[in-house]
């Protein structure tokens, strides 16, 4: 089983020479919007897929599920909810 870890806008931006800015021109998305995926994630949520596949593809990605980090976890850890 895998979570999601931190979203990797900020890293892939800096690869590409592109601001956020630019990225939300290309994508239609607010500058302030792409911000708050890239650091406000506890507040803002993991970005929808649709957004993170439109996000991919200008960014030259394989893969929407590239804009994160994964981290594997055993799946024979008991979900706490599930406990309950």
């Amino acid at each position: 089983m895998y979570v999601v870890g931190d979203c990797r806008l900020r890293t892939l931006l800096k690869e590409r020479n592109m601001s956020q800015a630019e990225l939300g021109r290309r994508t239609g998305y607010s500058r302030s919007q792409i911000g708050h995926w890239i650091n406000d994630r506890d507040k803002v949520g993991v970005m929808g897929l649709d957004k993170a596949r439109t996000i991919a593809k200008v960014l030259g990605l394989d893969s929407p599920y590239d804009l994160y980090d994964w981290t594997e976890v055993s799946a024979a850890t008991p979900d706490k909810a599930a406990s309950d």
